[in-house]
């Protein structure tokens, strides 16, 4: 009998050997750490599994090494990726960048996991900016700045290769690469066969993107997928400026249920399916009204539907 949170296996054309997997963050966020009280790991790794999810995101107080290893083996789990966020600003990446991001590459590979996904940190004047980052006021990486990240990205995808993974970069709101214009301007600058993506939906809606049309234009540069979707009420304060940055749009919940929101998921699916996709589908969501378990168990089952539908 089907499992009613959607882990039974989905015999689906084009996406059937998509993994799904969680981020944590949903349970312990790492930027506002005052949302909720923190639930222990050893809890979260068990709701996770229990939930149908195949592997997750590292998250905080998350051990490394040989015990997470063990953790995520016993409750048969994979490490599907870890998070680098690499300060940067308008000239590019800041000094010990690349080095705190060799950090998170070890305990990638300490753990047996899987994807590097690399982000630009988020930055006070991108920020405030959230939402409205095509704003041709807003700041923008240099000339200088976008080659010296592109450098980095391509070293650490290199590093990342000779052990085994892969990196992806994860465009990300409120930092200096958020909107369509300045993702497609970094592919032009990366090696396409070293430097993959990591498409965030929810991120790309709110950087005024189409998540299907980015599909397409990735192609086969697309490696890793975070599912969030993304609430109409609290992005359209965004916008306007009635909220004043990403963080307060984290508090008023911009990112919902998949579901729940604005993304077009059967359509992204499709896309996924067009390209022959086939890496990990991560079930997001940032900040929640409900209790963290209950939001995972949602998205789990909205996307399990949604792929079945397609079969």
């Amino acid at each position: 009998m089907p499992d009613q949170s959607g882990s039974a296996a989905i015999p689906t054309v084009g996406l059937a050997r998509c993994p799904v997997g969680v981020v944590p963050i949903v349970w312990n966020n790492a930027d506002l750490t005052d949302l909720a009280p923190f639930v222990p790991v050893p809890i979260v790794l068990d709701e996770i599994a229990r939930l149908g999810f195949a592997g997750c995101q590292t998250g905080p107080g998350f051990p490394d090494g040989d015990e997470l290893r063990s953790e995520l083996a016993r409750r048969d789990l994979r490490l599907a990726e870890v998070y680098a966020a690499i300060p940067t600003r308008a000239g590019g990446p800041l000094d010990g960048a690349l080095e705190a991001a060799r950090e998170r590459l070890a305990i990638l590979h300490g753990a047996g996991g899987e994807v590097l996904v690399a982000a630009a940190d988020l930055a006070p004047e991108r920020e405030t900016r959230a939402g409205r980052a095509i704003d041709p006021a807003t700041p923008r990486l240099t000339d200088d700045g976008l080659a010296a990240l592109a450098r980095l990205l391509e070293t650490l995808a290199h590093e990342t290769d000779a052990v085994g993974g892969r990196l992806a970069f994860h465009a990300h709101a409120g930092t200096f690469v958020e909107t369509p214009d300045e993702i497609a301007r970094l592919a032009a600058a990366t090696d396409p066969d070293a430097v993959g993506f990591c498409l965030d939906v929810g991120h790309h809606l709110v950087g005024g993107g189409d998540p299907v049309a980015a599909i397409a234009t990735l192609g086969s540069r697309l490696r890793h997928v975070h599912l969030k979707d993304v609430a109409p009420g609290p992005l359209g304060r965004l916008r306007s400026g009635a909220l004043p940055g990403f963080l307060a749009a984290l508090r008023e919940r911009v990112f919902t249920e998949l579901g729940a929101g604005l993304l077009d998921l059967d359509g992204v699916l499709d896309a996924l399916a067009a390209i022959g996709y086939e890496g990990w589908l991560m079930v997001e969501q940032d900040t929640t009204w409900r209790p963290p378990s209950e939001s995972a168990a949602i998205g789990r089952a909205v996307l399990g539907q949604a792929i079945r539908r397609r079969g």
